[in-house]
């Protein structure tokens, strides 16, 4: 690919809002999602729960990573009210439900597919109106991180 059409069409995605993802991307996860720019509600809880150091591991992973829009959408005050030091347990659990053991890419999905979480509880999987799991539309799938794959979601999904 050419520079020019590599810095138009980053341009493009930068105004867009889509995140922009090295496609040799070395960095782990947490480093991916960092430098994407669209994930910082993502990573402060992450932070708040004690993931950080998980998603910085060996994995690998797959991350159905809910973007900045996605935690907006929640009610008035939701985050807020999950970033509180009482409220990690619960926290923890939504954040695990975004995280699957192993790398599976968008091409290894399929209708029906039920993939168990790290928090315990399967995500359905359903091709019929575009790529989504459980209710969440997967709107940018398969960026690569050293340790897995971040696919962005446009809701949070709950347990």
């Amino acid at each position: 690919m050419h520079r020019r059409t590599l810095l138009a069409l980053t341009a493009a995605a930068a105004l867009a809002g889509t995140p922009v993802f090295a496609a040799d991307n070395k960095k782990d996860i947490v480093d991916t999602a960092t430098e994407a720019g669209t994930f910082g509600t993502l990573l402060a809880a992450a932070e708040t729960a004690g993931l950080l150091e998980t998603l910085k591991g060996d994995g690998p992973y797959t991350v159905f990573a809910p973007g900045d829009d996605a935690f907006a959408d929640l009610e008035d005050g939701a985050v807020d009210t999950l970033l509180l030091p009482e409220n990690q347990d619960v926290l923890t659990s939504i954040l695990t439900y975004h995280v699957v053991a192993g790398k599976i890419m968008s091409a290894d999905l399929q209708t029906g597919m039920n993939i168990e979480t790290l928090e315990g509880s399967p995500v359905t999987i359903n091709l019929d109106n575009g790529l989504m799991v459980n209710d969440a539309t997967i709107v940018t799938p398969d960026f690569e991180a050293a340790n897995g794959v971040i696919h962005v979601i446009d809701k949070v999904l709950m347990p």
